[in-house]
């Protein structure tokens, strides 16, 4: 544990470091000036967020009212780390599963640093961990033994729930990060009321081989979460063309969806490094609260 604990810290104060570069000495954080609480109601200007008209005001014939908000000092970080059998690919050491798990660890030590309550609710098609929102030293080690340690009690999937799961738990806004491969189906509506509620940042990770199929002839393909095997003929170009098709699209629709709903989205491949993605949700992040 020690010896994961000193590679995490690394990579945050590498990411810290870079950050600051990139942004000039203007980066604030990740986390910073999103856990925020109702204050007041003003007039609507043009630019606003519509997710912040307070509808019943406004409905009462006296103009368009926004709801203003300040900085909640004692903001809470929530990781929604999906674990199912789909995140089990990749090279040995570098499997989706280990990125997702490396991302956590180094997100929890900085979100620990600045001082925010840190909570993991782990999950594949039912709860596996949940750690409540805690602060200090003792609680980042709490949720890096939570993310490592923990042993599957399924590799099934079911993000639906997970997300409905998160909305029923959480009931004060919070920064929510979601770190999965997406591959699942009708989970969007329970997505979509997470972001309507929370902060929400969507991490999805994925692995070259899930788009580019080898010519390999006729293999067999495993699905670990349903433990069926498939007879495939990697030969037939219609086949791998229609494979990385689908990957795209979903990719894009899942893309989308984000930008409809302000969901902040990273995608993140197992062969690069975790550094440089998370540099530019830092980048990202920094702007649109100054837009704010």
């Amino acid at each position: 544990m020690n010896q994961l604990l000193k590679k995490l810290r690394k990579y945050e104060i590498m990411i810290r470091k870079v950050a600051n570069n990139h942004l000039q000495g203007d980066y604030q954080s990740i986390f910073k000036g999103a856990g925020l609480e109702f204050d007041d109601l003003r007039p609507y200007q043009y630019g606003d967020d519509v997710r912040t008209i307070e509808w019943k005001v406004s409905a009462k014939g006296h103009g368009t009212f926004v709801k203003t908000f300040k900085e909640d000092k004692d903001q809470s970080v929530y990781f929604l780390l999906d674990i199912s059998g789909s995140q089990d690919i990749g090279e040995e050491g570098r499997k989706k599963i280990d990125k997702g798990k490396e991302v956590a660890g180094v997100l929890t030590l900085a979100a620990i640093h600045e001082g925010s309550k840190v909570a993991l609710i782990s999950y594949s098609d039912e709860k596996e961990k949940v750690i409540l929102p805690g602060k200090g030293p003792r609680q980042g080690v709490r949720i890096i033994q939570g993310i490592f340690s923990h042993k599957n009690k399924s590799i099934k999937t079911n993000l639906n729930e997970m997300f409905t799961f998160a909305l029923n738990l959480i009931k004060k806004r919070s920064i929510i990060i979601v770190i999965s491969d997406f591959i699942d189906e009708d989970y969007q509506r329970p997505f979509k009321a997470l972001a309507e509620k929370h902060d929400l940042v969507a991490i999805q990770l994925t692995d070259p081989r899930e788009s580019v199929l080898p010519s390999l002839g006729i293999i067999p393909v495993y699905d670990k979460e349903a433990n069926t095997t498939t007879w495939v003929n990697t030969a037939f170009g219609a086949f791998s063309k229609k494979i990385s098709e689908t990957f795209t699209s979903e990719r894009l629709s899942l893309k989308e969806l984000c930008k409809k709903n302000q969901i902040n989205y990273l995608p993140m491949d197992t062969s690069e490094d975790i550094v440089l993605p998370l540099i530019e949700l830092f980048k990202y992040r920094n702007k649109s609260m100054k837009r704010g």
